[in-house]
């Protein structure tokens, strides 16, 4: 498959490397310049190109990696699915949800694969982690940790731990959503604190959240720190169970527990690379076949995690947590939240109308077209049909 690169970011950069690498995909095009030894790792195919809409026009583009700055990349990810490529967008896509809604929606119409570059959740270690839990949830007598109760994780870095924290104008994005839906499934209730009342660079933040399927979650991120780490532990009613990095995500990492007799036992991983697994995530989406042992992803992680961002923002400035109600994106949800506010509207002009009409009587008969267009409006949903059968 033919791939063109809009944009530089590392992780977009990185896996352009991983599908050329692959020895199955091409990048032809690419927007932004990047390193010479990045152009030697893809060959001589990759031709730089300064406008976008000249890539999207290029009918021997197949898909597109969404990898452009923060500000540009909401413009780019709907200019890419509206062109009907495959698209692969680095993550955070936006600030808010909402672009991310669209993208699902306009997805939806083109039926391309639509994913985001969410790596974390893909390693081994984390993959172990989450069949303990889901025992835990499943038959607690047969997890290593018994019923889950908690997840304490440990974020230390030696720069900055949010995403986007120093980019003026900026809306900060929390890393490690993804990881902790694979563990514990869906987060229903977010609160974050933060010494200051808006997230700065150089400050600690604390969350603290709920699973839907029980148990609760803390999280520190801390930037700034002589060495990096990252630690996560799973606290049930029989143990703990501890998934630690000592280097940070992209260094070797130790899974130890106690078994049922007591006894210590310890699972070690050397470095991980994510990109070949998310090639193959790819590859699986588009040709519709899901190998049982790939982890699975979807659009749907990245709008649940800018969802998430979203409420732990909010957290920070509002001192209050946020209850996340989680609907799928989809045309008939955004239907029903817009006839919700057109008919709220008609009859806040409907309780006018009749109370004017105590003085100017015609008005009131008003009120009869207003409720025939509404009902008419409701009708939609019934007189169009719904596209591949849904």
């Amino acid at each position: 498959m033919r791939f063109a690169l809009l944009g530089n970011h590392p992780d977009g950069v990185e896996m352009a490397c991983a599908l050329v690498e692959s020895g199955r995909h091409q990048v032809l095009a690419y927007t932004v310049s990047v390193a010479d030894a990045t152009l030697r790792r893809w060959g001589t195919s990759a031709r730089k190109v300064s406008d976008v809409e000249e890539v999207l026009a290029d009918p021997a583009i197949d898909a597109v990696i969404v990898a452009g700055h923060p500000a540009n990349r909401p413009a780019q990810l709907r200019r890419a699915l509206q062109s009907e490529r495959h698209v692969l967008c680095v993550h955070p896509a936006d600030q808010t949800p909402e672009i991310a809604y669209e993208a699902a929606m306009l997805q939806n119409d083109t039926k391309h694969v639509l994913l985001p570059l969410l790596y974390e959740a893909a390693h081994p270690g984390v993959q172990r982690l989450g069949e303990f839990l889901r025992r835990s949830y499943d038959q607690p007598e047969g997890s290593p940790v018994g019923l889950f109760r908690l997840l304490v994780v440990e974020r230390v870095t030696t720069g900055e731990v949010l995403h986007h924290i120093e980019i003026e104008g900026q809306k900060s994005s929390f890393p490690g959503w993804d990881v902790l839906r694979k563990l514990g499934g869906e987060i229903v209730e977010v609160s974050a604190f933060a010494d200051p009342e808006e997230l700065a660079p150089d400050e600690p933040v604390l969350v603290a959240g709920r699973f839907e399927k029980g148990g609760v979650v803390q999280a520190m991120f801390l930037p700034n720190q002589p060495e990096a780490r990252w630690r996560l532990a799973v606290v049930g009613s029989g143990g703990t169970a501890e998934l630690l990095f000592p280097i940070g995500p992209v260094g070797p990492s130790f899974l130890t527990w106690r078994a049922v007799n007591g006894e210590g036992q310890e699972e070690a991983w050397e470095p991980f690379d994510p990109w070949p697994v998310l090639v193959e995530q790819f590859e699986a989406a588009v040709t519709g076949r899901w190998p049982p042992a790939l982890p699975l992803l979807s659009w749907q992680d990245e709008i649940r995690c800018l969802e998430l961002d979203d409420a732990a923002r909010r957290g920070v400035e509002k001192r209050r947590a946020s209850t996340l109600d989680f609907q799928e994106a989809s045309e008939e949800v955004g239907f029903k939240g817009t006839m919700t506010l057109v008919g709220c509207g008609l009859l806040w002009i409907a309780f006018i109308l009749l109370i004017v009409s105590r003085w100017v009587p015609l008005l009131g008969w008003l009120m009869i077209p207003l409720l025939l267009i509404f009902l008419g409006l409701q009708l939609l949903r019934f007189l169009i049909p719904r596209k591949g059968g849904r």
